[in-house]
């Protein structure tokens, strides 16, 4: 991973943790995925004419990525409305690159040398210190559906990890598989909200529409540079070093939602950081 590469997926990780942000903070969990899904669309469909239309070999991933992002958000609506959003990102994040790791090596053929393999097991002592002390920081007793929402988010953030490592190598262009992703994604929301606010979907979103819009504008920029840095480095060191958006995703918790930092957040920081650097190492 050259410092190109990781510094577009650190860039990556700010984005991402700041459209989840965003998403957590329009109370109407439907709304607010319904404007971020359906702005993604829109971003993906005034794309296309100007990027190539990706390979036949990458339609089979964008198929099945779509139904698998699906799901995704509906987890992630979940989590966001059962947990603390300082509880539920880091869980649903930090379970991903482990998972990662291990489809990568089963699927791609990517089992990671001595030096990406201790990057992505000291990121991952990071993430779990900074997951379990969501769980202690909210005060009360962990809620097991939330955890166990924010557990299946993690699984499927996995899954549609290595399904678009594969399908955006096979696309013969990165941008042209994130605007067609964002199409076939980008419908299953809005139609099922078109269907559930049947006369009332804009009077509903109205409200939320800019923030909401600005949200899908950081999720497509978010995914975009990750698809790219997939092209040139391998799935599991960049899943963990996009995963320190949790980090980020902590700073918002404790910033805007008034959640605790705290110094073992710090300690699990200072653990992410140390994980980044081996994984460049290894770079």
């Amino acid at each position: 991973m050259t410092p190109v590469v990781a510094s577009a997926v650190l860039l990556a990780a700010v984005t991402h943790a700041c459209w989840n942000a965003i998403a957590h903070h329009i109370t109407d969990k439907l709304v607010g995925f319904t404007l971020i899904s359906g702005g993604g669309l829109l971003i993906g469909a005034l794309l296309t004419p100007f990027v190539p239309l990706p390979a036949a070999g990458a339609w089979p991933y964008l198929l099945l990525s779509a139904a698998v992002h699906v799901g995704y958000y509906a987890l992630l609506m979940r989590s966001f409305k059962l947990g603390d959003f300082g509880q539920a990102y880091p869980i649903a994040r930090g379970t991903a690159p482990l998972v990662v790791t291990v489809l990568a090596a089963v699927f791609a053929g990517e089992i990671p040398d001595g030096w990406q393999a201790a990057g992505v097991a000291v990121s991952c002592a990071g993430l779990t210190g900074l997951a379990l002390w969501g769980i202690r920081g909210s005060g009360r007793r962990p809620d097991w559906a939330a955890l166990t929402a924010a557990l299946a988010t993690g699984v499927s953030i996995a899954a549609y990890t290595v399904v678009d490592g594969l399908g955006v190598r096979a696309s013969g262009s990165s941008m042209g598989y994130i605007a067609w992703l964002m199409i076939l994604e980008g419908l299953a929301i809005p139609l099922y909200a078109a269907w559930r606010w049947r006369g009332q979907l804009l009077p509903r979103l109205r409200p939320f529409a800019a923030v909401g819009l600005l949200g899908a504008a950081l999720s497509v920029a978010a995914y975009g540079l990750v698809l790219w840095a997939q092209t040139r480095a391998e799935l599991a060191p960049i899943s963990a070093l996009r995963e320190s958006s949790i980090i980020v995703g902590a700073a918002i918790g404790a910033i805007f939602f008034k959640e605790r930092f705290g110094a073992p957040r710090l300690v699990a920081a200072g653990l992410m950081v140390a994980g980044i650097g081996l994984m460049l190492h290894a770079g």
